[in-house]
């Protein structure tokens, strides 16, 4: 019977040995994906803010502008891509639009993002584009990796189309969360005026060589990220745009306009639901990478524990010689008759 017990128990020790790493190095890689047809929406504020009138083309402090930020996941284009990649990949399309405090649309920047569904690094494929142009990214955006490590990644900017450091800057604690923070500082940078202008009359690709004004930008974007998800809980930026000399800004001082200058902040109801949403996925990858197969590992070594312990049991006191066990102590052999 003990032995019977023993070979039931080491068979799950050898089970639950072989099962702990195949769902580890296994499953989780092919399980924890980004999904492909993820839709998603995020509303920023700042408040208040200085906004550009481009009816007086003078700066003016407004109660604040808002920020509506939409991805939807393309997934006839992913599939497309994944055929000829040999994996799994997400296309996100997103649209970024900047709205007055008035409702009217100040400026507006399309993307279309492509990463690897589990490393969350990009893919490069035709499409791959920020605001109508071909891009290349380097790094990541959006989204840090499962499982973000406290370093520095590179980071990919929309509005300069290049990728530099963001920089982890240490752990930080939000709303009962263990989180990384991270900070990355854009140096003033000539960029591309947006494709979409409410200047009437004016062409963005052509806006530079027939009125001679620049655009230039500079931000401080600071991430609050949970690292199990690798999701932002919490997203701000310090951010600063101009239109520099040529006949726009003729009559500013120093012949720079301020376009728009506001602290850019995730609005607290979109606060509260990522944060809801992060805990919950931030579980469910725990159990795949780290619970489940430490619960499997453990279990398999009681096993086996358990399965010699019975086997040694069951042979304490055998003959090395006959194989059979002695009697008991105490119990008399029977008397012969006679």
């Amino acid at each position: 019977m003990k032995r019977g017990a023993a070979l039931v128990l080491l068979a799950l020790a050898v089970f639950c040995g072989a099962l702990a790493p195949l769902l580890r190095w296994y499953a989780f890689p092919r399980l924890a994906k980004i999904p492909a047809g993820q839709y998603q929406e995020t509303v920023l504020e700042a408040k208040p803010a200085t906004l550009l009138d481009y009816r007086t083309m003078k700066p003016a402090e407004v109660p604040g502008i808002t920020i509506v930020q939409t991805l939807k996941g393309n997934v006839e284009r992913s599939r497309e891509i994944e055929a000829s990649a040999g994996r799994d990949v997400v296309v996100w399309d997103t649209l970024s639009h900047v709205v007055g405090s008035d409702g009217a649309v100040v400026s507006q920047l399309t993307e279309r993002y492509i990463f690897d569904a589990h490393t969350q690094e990009p893919v490069h494929a035709t499409g791959e584009m920020v605001d109508g142009d071909p891009v290349r990214r380097e790094g990541i955006e959006f989204k840090w990796p499962f499982f973000t490590e406290p370093r520095d990644y590179l980071y990919f900017d929309a509005q300069t189309r290049t990728s530099a450091p963001i920089h982890y800057v240490g752990p930080r604690k939000f709303r009962g969360l263990d989180v990384y923070y991270f900070e990355q500082t854009v140096p003033w940078t000539k960029v591309p005026f947006p494709k979409k202008l409410p200047l009437p009359g004016l062409d963005a690709a052509t806006i530079e060589e027939s009125t001679g004004t620049s655009r230039w930008y500079t931000t401080k974007r600071m991430f609050w990220v949970e690292p199990v998800t690798g999701a932002p809980v919490r997203g701000e930026e310090i951010h600063t745009e101009e239109l520099r000399g040529g006949t726009l800004a003729a009559d500013a001082p120093g012949q720079r306009l301020v376009a728009f200058d506001g602290h850019v902040k995730m609005r607290e109801d979109y606060l509260r639901y990522t944060v809801e949403l992060v805990r919950s996925n931030r579980t469910k990858l725990l159990v795949l990478h780290t619970y489940a197969p430490a619960s499997l590992a453990l279990l398999g070594f009681t096993a086996l524990g358990l399965a010699l312990w019975l086997e040694a049991r069951g042979r304490r006191g055998v003959h090395p010689r006959t194989g059979h066990r002695p009697a008991g102590r105490g119990v008399r052999a029977p008397l012969s008759a006679g």
